[in-house]
This record gives structure tokens, C-alpha cells and sequence, in this order.
């Protein structure tokens, strides 16, 4: 089973990344192999659209479950057409998340914001 995560920095020790659509990477994590992969989210310096952008990503990548701390909601209605699982993370990093899930301590996600919408823009 394969889990995406937001993330600040190609590292396990990582903080998650707050924001799902602006992170400047996602980790890919494989559960079975235990194998990382950090993926570059070209959607973070778009100027509008970036949730809906680094949800498709997440979806291209043949994911099983999300772990993030929040998502806005057009990013969750592109990840709603899927079988995408999607897991409200803690405060911590990276390596922590990936053991709160695997020993079934995270809560699916079910406070969906409206999304931060003109971001960047004046």
C-alpha cells in the first residue's frame, strides 16, 4: 500500500507540510517495501488551482491513502472521484505520521475547509 504526505523537506524528519496544495513535496511512502520517494509538487507556485493540481498528482501516482493535516475542498472533490483514502495527520513529522497510521492512530479526515482561494494575489 502506497501513502502520500505533504512534506517540507525531501527527509523522513520532515515536518508534515501544512498546506496540501502549496507543499513543495510529497512523500510517497510504500508500507510493503518500506521504500520512500519524494516527489517535486510542481503545483505549489501556481498562481491559482494548486490544490486541484497536486490532487491530480496525487491520483496519477497511484496512491492508496493521503495523509495530510487539512484539505481544501476542491482538492477533496478530485480525491472523492477516487478509492483515495484521506487521514488527518498530527503535529510532528514525517516518520511519526507514518507510524501513528500504520498502528491505527490517525482519524479519516472529515473538516473539509473551503480552500484559500486568490492565494498570492493583492
Amino acid at each position: 500500500m502506497k501513502i502520500a504526505i505533504p512534506v517540507d523537506e525531501k527527509k523522513l524528519d520532515s515536518n508534515v507540510c501544512v498546506s496540501f496544495g502549496r507543499s513543495p513535496y510529497f512523500l510517497i511512502y510504500d508500507i510493503d517495501t518500506k521504500e520512500s520517494i519524494f516527489i517535486e509538487n510542481n503545483a505549489s507556485s501556481s498562481t491559482g488551482g494548486a490544490g486541484v493540481k497536486a490532487a491530480q498528482l496525487i491520483v496519477d501516482s497511484n496512491i492508496s491513502v493521503l495523509l495530510t493535516p487539512r484539505l481544501g475542498e476542491n482538492s477533496a472533490n478530485v480525491l472523492k472521484t477516487t478509492e483515495i483514502k484521506i487521514y488527518r495527520t498530527e503535529p510532528g513529522n514525517v516518520k511519526d505520521n507514518i507510524d501513528f497510521f500504520i498502528n491505527g492512530k490517525l482519524s479519516l479526515l472529515t473538516e473539509i475547509h473551503a480552500g484559500f482561494h486568490n492565494y498570492g494575489q493583492n
